[in-house]
């Protein structure tokens, strides 16, 4: 009998080591259902406490998911409008500057001799391919869409679908959450088990709230403050790029990166100087390090603080998977993952499969049946 459950558990663990290896294909694979479903419910536990707040005021349940889901709509359509409609206006003049970009950089290129040559060559081609292209496009050109509305009307049916479910299902997991909550709680058997289970969602909604709501405050002021330092140097559509900079740096490490490189080349399109078209890059990064490094430990504190390891594994494997948008999620569901294991603790896997497990305990207490 004994060989027979540890040949179960040990065929158990296999199963279990695959299931585990084939999941991220599933992942990619699906990336169509799984990605908005993560999405809405990083969205939707990030909302409970606004939802609970609500429901203080002795709202209904459905009411309050969908003024949560209202808000939050509305907080994306003014993103989308300050940071979409400009930057394609703005960025249709790069095949126009790029011999104003060539002109700062000739200092740097001027180095590399072999570098320049090339780097001539392919922006002569890129330059004539863009403005021929320019000129078709100019034809049939449509405008930039200017709300939440006008992108899903101008995306794919898919994108749409995708759009719509994820709503629902924030709209719903809200709606339903207290009783789900009451119902996960009390359908323990055990009144340990059933503290337990509170204190778990209790942390992880605690957690995530809590660290997208103060990043997201972080991001808005790092963000504002570079919008007005942009706007007194002159530089065209400030709130743009600040925009940019606070969605970018929901990105650990990569984000400030892609941002610093963005403003570097937005430089060189509108300033004829090369230093002076290089300093919103540099009070990008010079931001960014105090902000990284002072602001943000200091109001994050040391509760959600974050193995950096982790959050590279992190970055990198939900970039594989789902591309840009899981590197957005990346981090929250780390924030997730380590909550749940805190609060629950680590499962002891081995011990319960070949020594503390069930199989064993039934068949000593069953007389070795």
């Amino acid at each position: 009998m004994l060989r027979r459950d540890r040949l179960l558990a040990a065929v158990t663990l296999i199963g279990g080591v695959g299931l585990l290896l084939a999941l991220p294909f599933a992942l990619k694979a699906g990336t169509e259902f799984f990605l908005p479903l993560t999405a809405a419910l990083v969205i939707a536990i990030a909302l409970v406490p606004v939802l609970e707040w609500i429901e203080r005021r002795r709202v209904p349940s459905s009411i309050a998911a969908l003024l949560c889901v209202t808000g939050f709509l509305a907080a994306a359509n003014v993103a989308l409008a300050a940071i979409i409609v400009p930057a394609v206006a703005f960025f249709r003049l790069l095949p126009e500057r790029i011999g104003r970009i060539q002109m700062n950089l000739k200092p740097i290129l001027e180095l590399y001799q072999s570098l320049e040559k090339y780097i001539d060559r392919t922006a002569m081609k890129f330059a004539a391919g863009s403005a021929q292209s320019v000129a078709r496009a100019a034809q049939t050109q449509q405008p930039p869409p200017s709300s939440l509305v006008d992108l899903i009307a101008s995306s794919a049916p898919s994108v749409f679908v995708h759009i719509f479910f994820g709503i629902l299902v924030v709209y719903f997991f809200l709606a339903g959450w207290t009783r789900l909550r009451r119902e996960t709680i009390t359908s323990r058997a055990s009144f340990s088990g059933a503290m337990a289970t509170a204190r778990v969602i209790q942390d992880v909604v605690d957690d995530t709230s809590a660290y997208l709501g103060t990043i997201t405050v972080i991001n808005f002021s790092l963000g504002v403050f570079l919008a007005g330092c942009l706007w007194a140097m002159g530089m065209p559509y400030p709130a743009m790029w600040g925009g940019i900079v606070a969605l970018l740096n929901y990105v650990p490490y990569f984000g400030p990166i892609v941002a610093a490189v963005l403003l570097a080349l937005g430089g060189t399109m509108v300033f004829t100087d090369l230093w002076v078209a290089l300093m919103p890059a540099a009070i990008m990064v010079a931001s960014h390090l105090l902000e990284a490094n002072v602001i943000t430990p200091l109001i994050v504190g040391h509760r959600l603080t974050i193995n950096p390891i982790m959050i590279l594994i992190s970055l990198s494997f939900w970039g594989w998977v789902w591309g840009t948008a899981g590197a957005l999620l990346a981090v929250p569901i780390l924030i997730i993952a380590q909550t749940v294991v805190a609060a629950a603790g680590k499962p002891d896997i081995a011990g319960f499969l070949f020594e503390h497990g069930t199989l064993e305990q039934r068949r000593r207490g069953g007389g070795g049946r």
